[in-house]
């Protein structure tokens, strides 16, 4: 028997060189970065030995195809010139405007015709063979002799010489050399040899901005706290520089855009200054290298590999096809079966789980209160909020001062309540100083004093008071800072595109949109710590950002002069409020069970959840009689614990104590039940709070009949949290106006900006030639606010006549959902979604498509299991998918099949929850080869769960490559896959109209039990509820008119306003008299 054997010719590769000191190429941002650029089928990477670079000639060097050089200190720049002449290989940075960079003069010159903007500067031009010969001064930077300069050599190799002259400047240099800033010299005088740029010294705002391009349509910013601030270059364990993550605005990607073109470098860095309201060039580095970021260098690595591709593939009849990725539309197909492009996302959020709030509220009529309530400028608006540390010190030195006059005269005129002084001082001398976001004051002025309604006892005074809530406690958990980062992950998922491996899950599509100038963000908050942080951790696990929260925070979430956006006064009650609280109140105190009347008065709107609610309660005070028993029995259990001296130094969850947790429920079982035996059934949300508080954070305690009390006070907080903002429809709507009328003024102008398709963030079409429909991007508005907005935002869509229950059956499926919630919990979400079918005229209603989703946040307490399902997440139209003719089906597949290739596909489905059970303690960090990976990241990417079936093709090569890889390293293998130790586990729902597996929403996370790495006590993150489609096929049309009327201003409130303000000015008028 003979045998025929078929030789195929090996495959062609393309050599890619690597020509630069070793100090360079080794380092490891390059290592990572040549790693994944290895990963190209056909790519080969060489790397120059340094002796090779040093010592051999040229014709030794190695042969390449493409050509990677770049100089850097004793770096032969003219010998990687000559081998580029010799051998003719593919430039990626230009070799001979490297010249031009290292000298300073050349690279103003190039700015300056580019037009981009430069600090003011002067150059003295000395002859280097004569250094006493002429001088030539150019470019004269003032006439101004006390101007503060810095005196910058021109060679960028010289950087250690820089020298910076101050006057009447208390102020350190910027730059850096080691762990210190530049050397301040006192000396005002030019030096006498060598050629020396001078330029102005610019005050910024504490940051200066690192941008790193890779080709002339892709940036990556950051930014490290300025030198200036106090001399000292913050570093991490490895010696690198600490860098923050920064938003590019418009002129700030044009200017990459330009720098990139300018100087011919496709990989280049360059820093940027922000000062009065501009940004300038300081200094261009060329081929820079971003720090310990995996997101840069899986971009950097595709972006490089797509560029040599596209040269050389065709030159060498490579069978390789042209990747759209980063710059293809973000289309997703709609509900409806057409194709439309995501052009807005528009979600506001509550913040993530945190401490128990506390509050205390006392009258106070002290001459000392009225002095600083006028210094602050209470007058203006009647309303005063205290939270900086001088403010809340002065408010310490008052109480402290009345404290010590009632001490010493029983006869004292002070009229504030002594208990309540020594309370505000205890509070504010919490920490031993003032420090972070968790502690206010709020006065509010009350010309005739407390209205007799509130429960401040006594006849209503005719003389003005004001009303001092003293507010601390409610901090963001690291609970909740894991809920809102995950949280931030998976929602990159609603973001289509992007084909990277970044983390090793969908949702790099967001990450490519916002580096390659597709995506405009804006982050907003409340001025709540625990609101910001939460913001901050969100965005982190968005943008994939690495670091701490605080300069994340400063960086990326706006939080300041927002006129009321997201904050509100909750303790500043519209007369319609007081009218509520008092009917509920007065329903709520009736000692015998609920009668059918009770219910029509409660539930008028026929709530589910309401009516569960109050089934459970049957008679309210008989229901508070058992949970102020309970509470007796907890504070009584803590003492206990407390008089044991096995729980002397036990430390509960977060750093409290059983002293502090003592002092809180003590507080509460003080306040609930009145003097004269009745419940104020205000406390009853705090009781919920704290009790849901303990369950979930201090379980280890094993105190009795806790899930007893969290069952009866989260059955009353059902019925008192929701009907506080409104009983009746008309109540709520009203209600909800007074609270989130800016906001929904807001999110209407977001709307209409994408429509109209400002340029406030996003490169100009004319300057992003290299990316396919420029002018197409995706705005993201993300609000964080608190618990009232939330309510008061889905009260205005529920009641505001958005849509007609009677005539439009997924309104009403969408409001019967709506009816069985029971709790906004945290992190829960509005969601709005605009889409835009470029193919219908601008002035068709059907041109945009708006589509409204919702998510009731952090699931309860693992034994509260009745949670309402919804019908998914975007679900699909049986009626229209099934009633579409086949030409529309051959339509419909051929434009599917263009944009298959780029776009992963994410298809109508139900969604499922965002799983973040943990008892154990937060994993940390850890990086297998070129993959970031948790700690607890099995079964990663299992090929059984993907399916062939799957629409995300890049994930099943990935997990082909990286199996191996990742099992050798111990994390995955069939023992471990199947076991609740995985980090993202990327669900699959079988949708029930159409069959097939489609990618998820929302990432199952799962936390490992077994990584015991510094986390405090065993805690719970709840799992957070899936996002559920409310309408998926709104025109903007209809909610644009559906949010005007909303925010217009009814005539009530109107007067209402004008009336306070009047009654505000006659007072603070008479005051002055």
């Amino acid at each position: 028997m003979s045998y025929l054997f078929f030789f195929l010719p090996p495959e062609r590769q393309i050599a890619v060189g690597i020509c630069s000191m070793a100090k360079k190429s080794k380092s490891k941002p390059m290592k990572e970065i040549l790693e994944r650029l290895s990963m190209f089928k056909y790519i080969t990477v060489i790397i120059f030995e340094e002796d090779v670079i040093l010592n051999e000639p040229v014709e030794n060097w190695p042969l390449c195809d493409c050509l990677i050089s770049f100089h850097s200190k004793g770096f032969p720049l003219d010998k990687a010139v000559a081998y580029a002449k010799l051998r003719n290989p593919f430039i990626i940075n230009d070799l001979n405007m490297q010249y031009h960079i290292q000298d300073r003069r050349e690279v103003y010159g190039i700015l300056k015709a580019e037009g981009i903007l430069l600090p003011r500067y002067a150059v003295l031009n000395r002859d280097p063979n004569n250094p006493q010969g002429k001088k030539i001064m150019t470019n004269i930077l003032t006439t101004d002799v006390s101007v503060s300069t810095g005196e910058k050599p021109v060679s960028v190799f010289d950087h250690p010489h820089s020298k910076y002259i101050f006057h009447n400047v208390q102020s350190e240099p910027p730059g850096s050399i080691g762990s210190r800033s530049s050397v301040y010299s006192p000396e005002s005088s030019v030096r006498k040899t060598g050629s020396y740029i001078y330029e102005e010294f610019m005050p910024t705002d504490g940051t200066d901005v690192k941008v790193y391009t890779v080709g002339p349509d892709y940036a990556h910013a950051e930014a490290r706290k300025s030198p200036a601030l106090d001399g000292k270059v913050e570093r991490d364990s490895e010696g690198k520089e600490v860098r923050y993550p920064v938003i590019l605005n418009a002129r700030e990607k044009l200017i990459a855009w330009k720098v990139c073109l300018a100087f011919k470098q496709t990989v280049c860095g360059f820093d940027l200054l922000r000062a009065n309201g501009q940004s300038y060039v300081c200094d261009v580095n060329g081929f820079s290298f971003v720090k310990n970021s995996m997101k840069y260098y899986d971009d950097c690595a595709k972006i490089l590999g797509n560029i040599i591709m596209r040269e050389l593939a065709p030159q060498f009849q490579i069978p390789w096809s042209i990747p759209l990725e980063a710059e293809d539309i973000p289309i997703v197909p709609t509900t409806s079966g057409t194709m439309m492009e995501l052009r807005c996302v528009i979600a506001v959020i509550r913040h993530g789980d945190r401490t128990p709030k506390q509050k205390m509220k006392m009258e106070v009529k002290h001459q000392k209160f009225f002095d600083l309530f006028e210094k602050c400028d209470g007058y203006k608006s009647g309303k005063l909020k205290l939270k900086k540390p001088k403010q809340l010190q002065e408010v310490l030195d008052i109480a402290r001062q009345l404290l010590v006059e009632l001490g010493q005269n029983n006869d004292s005129e002070i009229e504030e309540s002594k208990a309540k002084l020594e309370q505000l001082k205890t509070v504010l001398e919490m920490y031993g100083h003032f420090s972070g976001i968790n502690r206010k004051v709020q006065l509010t002025y009350l010309p005739h004093g407390c209205p007799k309604t509130s429960k401040f006892s006594g006849p209503q005074s005719v003389f003005p008071s004001l009303l001092l809530v003293l507010k601390w406690g409610g901090e963001l958990t690291p609970a909740g800072r894991v809920q809102a980062e995950e949280l931030g992950r998976a929602f990159r998922c609603m973001y289509p595109g992007g084909q990277g491996d970044y983390a090793g899950f969908p949702g790099c599509g967001l990450l490519r949109l916002h580096s390659t100038y597709r995506h405009d963000l804006k982050i907003y908050a409340s001025d709540e710590g625990r609101v910001q942080m939460t913001a901050a951790a969100f965005a982190k696990g968005l943008l994939a950002l690495e670091g701490e929260l605080t300069p994340i925070l400063v960086q990326m979430v706006k939080s300041a002069n927002m006129n009321g956006l997201l904050d509100s006064d909750s303790d500043s009650l519209s007369s319609c409020q007081h009218r509520v609280k008092a009917r509920l109140h007065e329903i709520l105190q009736r000692d015998r069970e609920f009668t059918a009347d009770d219910y029509d008065k409660l539930t008028p709107s026929g709530s589910i959840s309401l009516i569960k609610s109050m089934q459970v309660i049957k008679n309210p005070v008989k229901t508070c009689d058992k949970v102020y028993s309970l509470i007796q029995s907890l504070t009584s259990q803590i003492r206990q614990r407390m008089e044991d001296p096995k729980s002397a130094d036990i430390q509960l969850y977060h750093s409290e104590t059983l002293e502090l947790m003592l002092r809180r429920w003590a507080k509460l079982e003080k306040d609930f039940k009145t003097k004269n035996g009745r419940y104020d059934i205000s406390k009853i949300p705090d009781i919920y709070d704290c009790i849901k508080y303990d369950v979930q954070h201090n379980g280890s305690l094993k105190l009795e009949n806790t899930m007893e009390l969290y069952r009866l006070s989260k059955a009353l907080a059902d019925i008192v949290i929701p009907q506080e903002y409104g009983i009746s429809k008309a109540e709520k709507l009203e209600i909800a106006k007074g609270y989130c009328t800016p906001l929904v003024r807001k999110i209407r102008s977001d709307l209409q900006r994408t429509q109209d398709d400002d340029t406030v963030n996003k490169l100009h079409p004319l300057y992003s030639r290299g990316v396919m429909s420029p002018e197409r991007h995706v705005r993201t508005r993300l609000y964080f606010t608190s618990e009232s907005h939330v309510h008061s935002l889905l009260s205005t869509l529920r009641y505001g006549a958005l849509c007609d229950e009677s005539k439009d059956e997924q309104w009403k499926r969408a409001m019967d959902y709506l009816n069985v919630v029971n709790e906004l919990n945290y992190m829960t979400q509005i969601v709005i979604m605009l889409y835009e079918d470029p193919n219908k005229e601008l002035s068709s209603e059907e041109r945009f498509h708006v589509e409204l989703h919702f998510s009731p946040g952090a699931k309860g307490c693992e034994e509260d299991k009745n949670l309402p399902a919804g019908y998914g997440y975007r679900p699909a139209s049986r009626e229209k998918t099934s009633h579409r003719n086949d030409s529309d089906e051959e339509a419909h597949a051929s434009r599917r099949d263009e944009t298959d290739r780029s776009v992963v596909m994410f298809k109508p489905m139900v969604s499922d929850p965002i799983h973040i059970h943990r008892k154990s303690p937060l994993p940390r960090s850890r990086k297998i080869g070129s993959v970031e990976v948790r700690s607890h990241c099995a079964g990663l990417f299992s090929t059984s769960v993907l399916g062939g079936s799957s629409s995300a093709p890049n994930l099943q090569d990935y997990a082909r490559t990286h199996r191996k890889k990742l099992t050798s390293s111990g994390f995955i293998d069939d023992t471990t896959r199947g076991s609740a130790v995985k980090r993202f586990s990327i669900s699959f729902a079988r949708h029930p109209t159409n069959g097939t597996l489609n990618p998820v929403l929302s990432l199952e996370i799962s936390f490992l039990f077994y990584f015991s790495l510094g986390f405090e006590l065993y805690s719970m993150v709840p799992s957070i509820c899936p996002l559920e489609t409310l309408h998926n096929s709104l025109s903007l049309k209809q909610v644009d008119e559906f949010l005007a009327s909303v925010a217009a201003p009814s005539r009530e409130s109107l007067q209402e306003t004008c009336t306070d303000f009047l009654c505000n000015y006659i007072h603070f008028k008479l005051l002055n008299i």
